[in-house]
């Protein structure tokens, strides 16, 4: 009886593992520095980086719905364990300036197209530190901390009292209901120098994170490892990261916004970036996350012209709720 019981629970897992099998790819990006909303578009898995967009070519989410500056940039999507996906997003609007932002957008969603979403403003929430100067909060992006079992949601910043003098990493947790961040901002990571655009994925091959960001002094993607999230009991912050590796870009022209994505049924992972003075997007392959090697490069014209956002495996249930809500006709 045991083992008959032990077999119907693998079997079970196996159709449950059938069940959530991922069969195409969901891009969520802004299109331009003059429409700062939320766009979807999708690939299949047998042609990963030929996206088409979704809704006709039109927003999913306007930003004049959610942002306190009526404008959302690099959006980060992360699929939880616990069913919710949630989405991080820059708040601010270019015509005002690449220093006018003051802070970010929280979301939750179970399904990609309804969004709860609040705002964290710094000057407001941090009034009477130094977090209350910033001049930018750039490219939030969150991932689960197994040790703290908290959702951690780092970004860059850049305050005018000199007490950040240029672009470094740093994080927060956000609270239970993903609308608001826990405590005053802890420093992350930062290469020297203006340190933006960090992503970071977990490696089970080799139990390291993989922190890819912009040197910004190179136009470049580089990368830093690290046991675990935060350092270990007593050692100063920052101190988990590795020195840093060389530009790992495949191309000489300037890029930005760095995504890592795994492929579907697939260890290789894929490394995105916008060339964003180039008018393409590069998708490169690597089985290390260290060496990689160009797969595509895709021309970002007509009605797909994505800036810096994140691909997002999905299962054919997914791809009905999106299709369902933003059908293309």
């Amino acid at each position: 009886m045991r083992t008959r019981l032990i077999l119907l629970f693998a079997l079970l897992s196996a159709m449950g593992l059938r069940a959530q099998e991922y069969t195409k790819y969901l891009f969520v990006y802004f299109p331009s520095n003059d429409n700062e909303n939320i766009y979807y578009a999708l690939s299949t898995k047998e042609k990963p980086f030929d996206f088409i967009p979704m809704n006709n070519g039109q927003m999913v989410v306007s930003a004049d719905t959610i942002a306190l500056k009526h404008g959302v940039r690099d959006p980060h999507v992360l699929r939880g364990d616990d069913g919710w996906f949630y989405m991080v997003n820059t708040d601010m609007r270019c015509a005002e300036g690449w220093a006018s932002n003051r802070g970010i957008v929280l979301m939750r969603s179970r399904d990609l197209v309804s969004w709860q979403h609040s705002t964290v403003h710094f000057p407001e929430k941090y009034k009477g530190t130094n977090f209350a100067n910033v001049t930018r909060v750039w490219a939030p992006e969150t991932i689960w901390d197994p040790v703290a079992r908290k959702y951690m949601v780092y970004f860059s910043l850049l305050t005018n009292d000199g007490t950040i003098p240029y672009d470094k990493v740093f994080y927060c947790y956000a609270n239970e209901d993903f609308t608001d961040l826990e405590g005053e901002p802890t420093y992350f990571y930062d290469r020297g120098s203006a340190t933006i655009d960090m992503d970071i994925v977990y490696n089970e091959k080799d139990q390291l994170y993989h922190g890819f960001y912009k040197n910004e002094g190179s136009h470049g993607i580089c990368k830093v490892t690290a046991r675990s999230l935060t350092p270990a009991k007593g050692e100063a912050p920052g101190s988990q990261w590795s020195a840093p590796s060389g530009t790992l870009q495949q191309t000489k022209v300037g890029v930005e916004g760095a995504g890592v994505w795994r492929l579907i049924d697939s260890g290789a992972w894929i490394l995105m970036y916008d060339c964003y003075g180039s008018g393409y997007y590069q998708f490169c392959e690597s089985e290390d996350l260290s060496h990689f090697t160009l797969k595509a490069q895709t021309q970002t014209k007509g009605m797909f012209t994505p800036r810096h956002g994140t691909v997002l495996p999905v299962t054919d249930a997914e791809v009905e709720r999106l299709e369902k809500a933003f059908a293309v006709k």
